[in-house]
This record gives structure tokens, sequence and C-alpha cells, in this order.
């Protein structure tokens, strides 16, 4: 081969695999809940036990839509949370987030000072966002939590779908579980978030990744 078609295949290449790259990483809910996780499959809920979630290794992130041209990304950075799983029993099981409305952050500081304020979350009022189940329930090879959200002041029902991962011994000693949501998508709206509708979208896509410990005190740990 020539080096001209040497460099043409050589470039080739490359594209292909930046755009294989690009759609890993932005189609929205495949690298998020899936691509990380593409060689540990799911597992069957945990026997018994409650499970705090560890907000170090948590994440959980938002996109919205501007001016019908792109999605601007963001995050809340601070979030409290547990878990109660029974296997024998699905129903029993449960799970409560608490999320600190403050903690959002878009990496723009003007633009997540406007969202602090009374135009979105108005987090002086509304410190915090909530998630609390009121059903859990096996689904296909995953498993289903219906529940109330609560953003601003309003409480509305949503159903998460989501895989578990685990349960492993991490390093130090703890019995450790992930938690990998399907993407979520809510409407501002419909918690009382109308400003900008003229530059901003009304849909909101939520991407959930937990991981949570066992309580020492719970039956898996004694």
């Amino acid at each position: 081969m020539n080096m001209p078609r040497l460099i043409t295949a050589a470039v080739t290449v490359v594209t292909l695999f930046i755009l294989a790259a690009g759609y890993i990483l932005f189609h929205p809910g495949v690298s998020f809940a899936e691509t990380p996780l593409a060689q540990t499959p799911p597992t069957s809920f945990p026997q018994q036990g409650t499970f705090t979630v560890d907000p170090a290794h948590t994440s959980i992130g938002f996109d919205i839509g501007h001016l019908g041209l792109s999605r601007v990304q963001g995050r809340f950075d601070k979030m409290t949370g547990s878990l109660y799983a029974d296997a024998k029993d699905i129903a029993k099981s449960n799970v409560n987030i608490t999320i600190d409305a403050s903690s959002i952050d878009t990496a723009v500081a003007p633009r997540d000072a406007d969202l602090r304020s009374p135009n979105f979350f108005d987090v002086a009022k509304y410190p915090t966002l909530t998630f609390a189940s009121t059903s859990i329930k096996k689904q296909g090879k995953g498993f289903t939590a219906v529940g109330n959200l609560t953003m601003k002041g309003v409480s509305k029902p949503v159903t998460i779908n989501f895989k578990v991962y685990g349960p492993i011994k991490d390093p130090w000693g703890n019995t450790r579980i992930g938690v990998v949501a399907n993407p979520l998508v809510i409407h501002r709206s419909a918690f009382g978030m109308t400003a900008d509708a003229n530059s901003v979208s009304d849909d909101v896509t939520v991407r959930l990744s937990l991981e949570a410990t066992l309580n020492k005190e719970t039956p898996e740990n004694k």
C-alpha cells in the first residue's frame, strides 16, 4: 500500500473510532446506564438489610434542552439516602433519597445562581428534593420503583426502572451494592418551574447511579 493510501486508511480508522466513542459518550442513557457496567451482569435483589447511600460514589445528573440546539448538563453534588432490601418479599423493600437543592452544579456560576433563585428551585424556601418509593417490584431483568418525587413543594408520582449490581465485599470490609437507573424524563412545569420557557425545554432527563453500603447491624452483616 502506498503512503497516501496508508494515511487515508489510518484517518478512516481514527474517524470511525471517534464516531463510535461519541455515540457511547453522548447517546442518552447509554454511557451512563449501560457502558460502565457492560462486563458486569445485573444481579438479583439483596437478601435483606438496610443500605446507606454512599454520596462519594453516587451521581444524580440531568440534561435539558437549550434553544432546541443543545442539551445542557448538570448534577447535584450533595445527597443522602437509604434502601431497604428484602429479596424474600420485594414488596417490603423501599428507597428514600434526599437531595440538597443548593448543590446544583452546571459548571456556570451565574446559571447556578439563577437555578437556586425563586425562578427555579427557590432553595431558600425549598432546600431539598426528595424521592420516596411507594412500591418496588421485579420487572424483566431489573426492578421498578414507583414513588413520589417532590421538588419546590410539589409532589408527583414517577416510575424508575433500575438494575442492581452486587452485593460485593469492598476493600474496607463493607457489603456494597450498585444501582443504575434507566434515564427518567420529567417535565419541570409540573413542579412549577416555568421560567425561560422560550429558551429552555420543559423536559428534563434525569440519570441516577449510586452505591450503597449495608448497615452493620442488619442481617447480612452479622
